[in-house]
């Protein structure tokens, strides 16, 4: 009798135990990682509106919707709705400006909408051009300051619009040099950024009517980014790592350049964010990224706030990223590494929050993953960060990895909702992310250690990382996968290239696979910082050595493992011919290689049952391609 209740009981927990495990490892859908729907909120200057973008019925273009808090039962009004538009913003005299391209006629549009009369008028129509809005005056309310390059491709100038007459005017002209330019307040450019594509210099002048003249010179690795004036004296806030590692909020004089204080610093890592209140004229809040994302409130109103935020949202990353000008609403963003992410309205004369909507509301947060900060010593003893996602699993060893490069050279990995990693763990891969030397956000001398590192000690700190992994017994090492983009392309055939054996297989989109066509399709407006560019990556006629080993295109022979190509060119039709050839290439020495195209929306009717979009169908493919060459979970 008694080994029979052995048995039994036996039998009992090995059944809750697989139960458990099978709860856990729940397939969510890939449409639900990659389908938000509703995005882009905005409140308006008077308080009286929410505006936000949101996809129509086909999902081919995004709708902008206005709400009245006014009237709660009103319906939302539909403010605009054409393909092109990627967001919107409003004007201190309640007009909401929505910027637009037009890819069929290869133009950049401009329009105005009255929020109150619903009128809608066109202020700019024009060729195709790279445009950023600079400043909105609460003292002109009706005139957008902003930088195009309509005159020069290569050059931004400053122009001045009026949003009810549609005026348009040059403000400054670009002598050719000026990378950046910061305004007051009142929308009068006060500074500005020269370069000549190594050195920068902040050039400074008292008002519209003096000439600018260079108050900071500095090589590039020393960055200085202003922020706002202080409103006392000539003074302004900016980020700078001048004479230390890290990035602080500092004040420096604009008659001197001299740094009169350090208003905030951390030991741990550069400050990345500055939170400034032009209606206020006060610093609010700086954040930076450690392991996790950390931040430090300046002013005593707003830590109120974000003190009670903290007891009705527990557990969340809260941003504020939008107010009315009288400061009674905040729009309030929710995330952590397993919440897509949520917006709210807060009203401070109530306290109280209204959710607005979530990202992603098809997906259970129970049913995401961990992201893990791990650290681990790269080969030369170089202390290497990153993050480290495991799959719901009874036990985290001997998992099938997916290794993601970041898709920049330099920009970091941080903590949070990650869309592509949750995918990844969801489907039973442990996700690996590495911010190799190089990386940003680590301090300078961090950063300037990954300084014509590619194919080399950038690729190194991946490899070590890997091989980390994989004495931890967290790697089967028969089971590991690399996928990247961009740069993480290069990154990933490179390691499959010079690394025979770590990888079964790899997938790339769009990747850099020719550092020699990298410099010559280097956009206009970049060309100015090719000096820059050739210090920080190497140039093609000094490196050309090094360029011509590292670089996929003349490596293909190397590559052994599966390859899958998604296409990620501009050109639907034309593809990319030289990521062509080279899959061509990769294919003659029989190594297995898929190539997918980019769909064309004009010219392709999907089946009815096709997952839709590039993104989505990007995933669906490479679903099936990890699981063919890394087999079942």
């Amino acid at each position: 009798m008694i080994n029979w209740l052995k048995k039994l009981l036996f039998v009992f927990v090995l059944v809750l135990v697989l139960s458990c495990n099978k709860k856990q490892a729940q397939l969510i859908p890939v449409k639900a990682f990659f389908d938000s729907q509703v995005s882009g909120f905005h409140i308006s200057p008077d308080g009286k509106y929410i505006s936000y973008l949101k996809k129509n019925k086909d999902k081919s273009m995004q709708t902008i919707y206005l709400q009245s808090l006014e009237d709660s039962t009103k319906k939302p009004d539909v403010l605009f709705s054409d393909g092109g538009i990627r967001d919107h913003f409003w004007t201190y005299d309640n007009h909401v400006i929505v910027p637009k391209y037009d890819r069929k006629k290869s133009t950049f549009q401009l329009f105005a909408i009255d929020a109150a009369t619903m009128e809608k008028r066109t202020l700019l129509s024009i060729g195709r051009v790279n445009w950023r809005v600079l400043n909105r005056s609460m003292k002109h309310p009706d005139v957008l300051t902003f930088s195009m390059n309509l005159r020069d491709s290569t050059i931004f100038d400053i122009y001045r619009i009026n949003t009810k007459s549609g005026e348009l005017k040059m403000y400054l002209q670009n002598p050719g040099n000026i990378t950046q330019y910061y305004t007051d307040v009142d929308g009068v450019i006060r500074l500005e950024k020269a370069s000549d594509g190594v050195n920068e210099t902040i050039l400074y002048r008292e008002n519209e009517n003096s000439a600018f003249k260079p108050i900071l010179r500095n090589n590039f690795k020393n960055q200085v980014e202003p922020i706002a004036f202080t409103g006392t004296k000539n003074y302004f806030y900016a980020r700078s790592n001048v004479n230390r590692d890290k990035i602080a909020l500092v004040e420096i004089n604009a008659e001197n350049g001299k740094e009169e204080r350090v208003v905030y610093s951390s030991d741990k890592a550069d400050i990345d964010e500055v939170a400034y209140s032009k209606s206020k004229h006060r610093l609010e809040m700086v954040a930076w990224q450690e392991a996790k994302p950390r931040r430090h409130i300046l002013n005593d109103s707003i830590k109120a706030i974000y003190t009670d935020l903290e007891k009705q949202l527990p557990g969340n990353e809260i941003r504020i990223f939008d107010r009315d000008t009288s400061e009674k609403h905040f729009l309030i963003n929710t995330s952590n590494d397993r919440n897509p992410g949520s917006t709210y309205l807060y009203s401070m004369a109530t306290k109280k929050l209204v959710k607005l909507a979530d990202m992603n509301p098809g997906i259970n947060q129970g049913d995401l993953c961990e992201m893990k900060p791990i650290q681990f010593k790269a080969g030369d003893g170089t202390l290497i960060n990153g993050y480290l996602t495991l799959p719901k699993v009874s036990s985290p060893q001997n998992l099938p990895v997916v290794v993601i490069p970041h898709s920049d050279f330099w920009k970091r990995n941080n903590w949070g909702y990650n869309d592509e990693v949750q995918f990844l763990a969801n489907r039973g891969y442990a996700v690996f992310q590495v911010n190799y030397r190089g990386s940003t956000g680590y301090g300078k001398a961090f950063y300037s250690a990954g300084f014509q590192q590619m194919g080399g000690k950038m690729q190194q700190d991946i490899t070590d990382g890997v091989n980390w992994l994989i004495n931890q017994k967290i790697a089967n090492p028969k089971k590991i996968a690399i996928f990247g983009t961009g740069f993480g392309g290069f990154s990933a055939l490179y390691g499959v290239s010079f690394h025979p054996g770590l990888y079964n297989c790899v997938a790339v989109q769009g990747p850099l696979i020719n550092f020699f066509t990298f410099f010559k399709d280097v956009q206009p407006f970049l060309k100015p910082k090719l000096s820059m560019l050739y210090e920080m990556v190497g140039s093609p006629e000094t490196d050309a050595d090094r360029f011509r080993a590292i670089s996929p295109v003349f490596n293909a022979a190397k590559i052994k493992a599966p390859l899958m190509i998604f296409q990620g060119g501009r050109d639907p039709d034309a593809g990319n011919p030289e990521l062509i050839r080279f899959a061509s290439e990769v294919k003659k020495n029989g190594t297995p290689v898929t190539y997918v195209a980019k769909e064309n929306k004009d010219k392709e009717k999907k089946p009815k049952d096709a997952p839709g979009g590039n993104r989505l169908n990007m995933y669906v493919q490479l679903e099936k391609f990890l699981e063919l060459n890394l087999g079942k979970k």
